[in-house]
């Protein structure tokens, strides 16, 4: 008398159904980054519509190495910047572009404290690094 035997379980593994979750992750994570904007910085890029000629050198705001101001070469202390700066921005009428330029040993704080400035008045300003 034979006997059959059992069929025996199946080891194997179907990756189809795995392929299928991946699939779908992909999908909603695709999906959602896009949706997703980030406003780390809020920067205008500019385009080829939006060319502006300047017709006038900006101003310099220069930060020495111990952390003194010069604007436009004329020594300023910290305390009279922002004056200075609102005195400037009145002569040419509220479109005053500057340009920072520290030395690549000047303080942090200094730095900071310039673009500061420049943001509570509503001043472009352009941080320009010196070349090692």
């Amino acid at each position: 008398m034979a006997l059959k035997r059992k069929s025996k379980i199946s080891a194997e593994f179907s990756m189809s159904s795995l392929t299928d979750i991946i699939f779908l992750l992909l999908i909603f994570f695709m999906l959602t980054s896009s949706v997703v904007t980030p406003n780390a910085l809020n920067l205008k890029m500019p385009g080829k519509s939006s060319a502006v000629t300047v017709n006038s050198k900006p101003d310099d705001v220069t930060i020495k190495r111990n952390g003194s101001f010069l604007l436009n070469g004329r020594k300023v202390s910290k305390s009279r910047l922002l004056g200075k700066l609102t005195t400037l921005r009145r002569k040419k009428k509220g479109k005053l572009d500057v340009t920072i330029s520290p030395n690549k040993n000047a303080p942090t704080e200094s730095v900071v404290f310039a673009m500061d400035a420049l943001r509570k008045l509503g001043i472009n300003g352009i941080l320009a690094m010196e070349a090692d």
